[in-house]
C-alpha cells in the first residue's frame, strides 16, 4: 500500500500554493482590510480560472471529480494563505452537496452557474450556528426540520452577525420555507448533510494544519531577524524550544489529517472518527503555534502591527466551525466505546 501522494497531486497542490503566494500576502490581506471589501475579484478570478470551484464534483455532473485527499492539500494552502474568499466553503462544502441534489432542475441550473465560476453558494448547515460569506453567495442551502432548501440570498433576509475574523463575514438567514425552496425532504437529505459535515470539518482541520504552519513560519522568521544581546532571539533555548514544540504538533498532525482525507469516503463510524481525530489535532497545533509565535515577537505581537494576528483570528474563527472540541470528542469517544482497538484495526471499516 502506498502512502504517498501522487504527483498528479502534488504537482496541483503546488500549483495552488504558487498562486496564493504571488497573489495572497499578509499586505494583500491588510489592504482587503483596509477596503473594507468582501473579497479581491482579481484573485478570485485567478481562482475560478484554475478550474477549482467544481474540484469535488463529479465529471458527469461537470465537475473535476477529485476525492478529499486530492483536496486536503489545496485547502492546507488556503489556510496557509489565510485565503479571504471562500474556496474551501464553496467548492469543498456547497458545491458537492448541491450537486447531490442535481436531480432537481432549479438545483442543476444554479450548479451549472457554480462550476463555471459565475456565481458562489453557501450552506446553513445544523453543525454552524451562522452562515459565512452569505453576502456574496448567489443562494444558501438551509436545513429547516430536517429538510434541505435552496434560497436565493437576494429573496432571503440576511443579519449581519460579528465575527472575531475580519475576512469571515457571518449572517443569519430568515426565510419562508415553501414548496418553491424545497429540493429534499428529511429522509433524503440526511445522508448528503452528514457528507458534508464531515468534508467541512475535514477541510476545516486541514486549514488549520495550514495556519499553524504559517504562525511558525513567521515566529521562526522573526527570531531570525530580531536581536537582543548581539545575537538573534532564535539562537536562545527559550525562543527555539518554544517554536521546536509548536513544530512538533504539527508534524504529528498532519498524517491524522492525511488518513482522515484517505477514508473520508467510507462515511462510516471509522472514518467519523478519525475526521474528528484530524480536527482535533490539527486546532491543537494551530492554537499552540499562534500562540508560541506571539510570544516570539514580543509585546508587538499582542497588536495588529504584526501578520500572525490574521491567523491567529483565523484560526480561532476555525476551532468551532463545522463542530467544536466537545462535538468531535464525542465521535472519538463513539467509535473507542463501540469497536475493537488495536493494530489490526487500524484500517478497519464497517461491513
Amino acid at each position: 500500500m502506498d502512502f504517498r501522494f501522487s504527483e498528479e497531486q502534488t504537482m496541483t497542490a503546488d500549483v495552488v500554493r504558487e498562486l496564493l503566494n504571488d497573489v495572497c500576502q499578509p499586505a494583500d490581506l491588510r489592504r482587503l482590510m483596509g477596503d473594507g471589501a468582501a473579497r479581491d475579484e482579481e484573485r478570485w478570478a485567478k481562482i475560478v480560472e484554475m478550474g477549482l470551484a467544481g474540484a469535488l464534483v463529479a465529471e458527469g455532473k461537470g465537475g473535476l471529480g477529485l476525492s478529499a485527499i486530492d483536496f486536503v492539500q489545496i485547502a492546507e494552502a488556503c489556510g496557509y494563505a489565510g485565503l479571504p474568499e471562500p474556496l474551501v466553503e464553496n467548492a469543498g462544502v456547497a458545491l458537492p452537496l448541491l450537486a447531490a441534489f442535481s436531480e432537481n432542475a432549479r438545483v442543476a441550473a444554479l450548479l451549472e452557474r457554480a462550476l463555471a465560476g459565475e456565481v458562489t453558494v453557501t450552506v446553513a448547515h445544523p453543525a454552524n450556528p451562522f452562515v459565512a460569506d452569505g453576502d456574496t453567495a448567489e443562494a444558501v442551502l438551509v436545513v429547516r426540520d430536517g429538510a434541505m432548501h435552496l434560497v436565493e440570498t437576494a429573496k432571503a433576509t440576511l443579519v449581519a452577525q460579528a465575527s472575531v475574523d475580519p475576512f469571515r463575514r457571518l449572517f443569519t438567514v430568515e426565510f419562508e420555507p415553501s414548496d418553491a425552496t424545497l429540493v429534499a425532504g428529511a429522509d433524503e437529505a440526511g445522508v448528503p448533510l452528514a457528507a458534508a459535515l464531515d468534508r467541512g470539518a475535514l477541510f476545516a482541520a486541514a486549514q488549520m494544519q495550514g495556519i499553524a504552519q504559517r504562525c511558525v513560519d513567521l515566529g521562526v522568521a522573526y527570531a531570525k531577524e530580531r536581536q537582543q544581546f548581539g545575537k538573534p532571539i532564535g539562537s536562545y533555548q527559550a525562543v527555539k524550544h518554544h517554536l521546536a514544540t509548536a513544530q512538533v504538533k504539527i508534524e504529528f498532525a498532519r498524517p491524522v489529517l492525511h488518513a482522515a482525507a484517505a477514508q473520508l469516503e467510507q462515511g462510516d463510524l471509522y472514518s467519523r472518527a478519525r475526521i474528528s481525530q484530524a480536527k482535533l489535532a490539527c486546532t491543537d497545533a494551530a492554537d499552540v503555534a499562534a500562540r508560541t509565535s506571539i510570544q516570539v515577537h514580543g509585546a508587538m505581537g499582542y497588536s495588529w502591527e504584526v501578520d500572525v494576528h490574521f491567523f491567529l483570528k483565523r484560526g480561532i474563527a476555525l476551532t468551532n466551525w463545522w463542530g467544536g472540541t466537545a462535538f468531535h470528542r464525542e465521535r472519538v469517544a463513539a467509535r473507542v466505546f463501540a469497536r475493537p482497538l488495536g493494530p489490526e484495526h487500524t484500517f478497519a471499516r464497517e461491513a
